[in-house]
């Protein structure tokens, strides 16, 4: 409505749109990540993405059942209390503030970076059991019995899947929807790690997680994909392989993104994995040399290079449609001005 009541609430804390035009968008997102860079993530005991866990824990102890309807209850439960906690960020902050907590919430470049740059340490010094210990941070797989190019295929295959969950996926959201899109996506994604597994317990009642998780990540990893091999030539022959090495892969989204990031080094991963008893094979994932620890070291400035041109990107797609806007508002009035005098100047 066009009433002052109305303007007032537009421009209130939580009313109106999600801001279009300057930085309205880019900014509280790049706040995000400056929080995120700066500060890292929130002690466990006051972090809200555990909160949620424990929340989900007990909720799945409630409604648990071998069937894919339960499965979805629980999913629906837990995009609304997501989803619901942006809302409730958003009417205590503003749009633009709780857009910028809820991204440095929900991003965790920092934490994957350290958790892999540890156990690339710890490669290099050859301590293979300590090794072994920090990768559970990272994968889910069995750790017990790899080696140390195990060790290290599991790492580079880490940050790539995770430059699109704990990264580019947040801050699309993020610029997409705000607050509440970036927790929703967040919540999303938790609820696929604990409950999105293929083994007997979760393959039907973790099902809706996983796919739900698969279609919130499928435009961030085609453009982080994209991003990571934009440098490289022959794009087209290039992007063919990258696709026919994904299928192979389990995850429609982890696959792809792994085999671009495999290309970008010039290494080999992918493989067989266990996971508690069950056996994965995600095929053979780029052409080189199998990896090495410094590899891992590569992998993640490669993971911060993708993620700054995803910014930059970002910000030229909104400084686009400012201007564009711009411009259209410019031009709207001196063709109105235009027909007026025409129409008063016949005698």
């Amino acid at each position: 409505m066009a009433t002052r009541i109305g303007k007032a609430r537009g421009q209130g804390r939580a009313g109106g749109r999600w801001p279009s035009g300057g930085l309205g968008r880019v900014g509280p997102v790049a706040a995000g990540l400056f929080i995120d860079h700066r500060w890292g993530e929130p002690p466990t005991r006051w972090h809200p993405v555990a909160a949620f866990g424990t929340a989900m824990t007990g909720l799945e102890q409630r409604v648990y059942a071998d069937r894919r309807d339960a499965g979805a209850v629980y999913t629906l439960a837990g995009l609304c209390l997501g989803g619901g906690a942006g809302l409730v960020l958003q009417t205590l902050l503003g749009r633009r503030l709780a857009a910028a907590v809820a991204t440095g919430l929900a991003v965790s470049g920092s934490m994957l970076d350290r958790e892999a740059l540890k156990v690339a340490a710890l490669l290099e010094a050859d301590d293979l059991l300590a090794a072994r210990g920090a990768l559970r941070a990272l994968v889910g797989r069995s750790a017990a019995e790899l080696d140390g190019p195990a060790i290290t295929r599991a790492v580079i295959e880490s940050v790539a899947e995770n430059t699109v969950d704990a990264v580019t996926a947040p801050l699309l959201w993020a610029m997409a929807v705000g607050a509440p899109g970036v927790l929703a996506y967040r919540a999303i994604n938790t609820m696929d790690a604990m409950v999105g597994h293929r083994d007997p317990r979760y393959r039907r009642f973790g099902w809706a997680s996983a796919r739900l998780d698969d279609a919130a990540n499928l435009v961030a990893a085609r453009v982080t994909a994209a991003l990571t091999l934009a440098p490289l030539g022959g794009k087209r022959q290039l992007a063919t392989r990258v696709r026919a090495e994904a299928r192979r892969h389990p995850s429609p989204n982890g696959g792809l993104i792994e085999a671009a990031f495999a290309h970008r080094l010039g290494i080999v991963i992918g493989g067989v994995n266990h996971y508690h008893g069950q056996i994965e094979d995600r095929g053979t994932l780029g052409t080189g040399r199998p990896p090495v620890p410094t590899d891992i070291n590569r992998a993640v400035a490669l993971r911060r290079r993708v993620c700054r041109q995803l910014a930059w990107l970002l910000l030229g797609i909104e400084a686009g449609f400012t201007l564009f806007r711009a411009t259209r508002k410019s031009s709207g009035p001196r063709r109105h001005t235009l027909k007026h005098v025409e129409r008063h100047s016949i005698p």
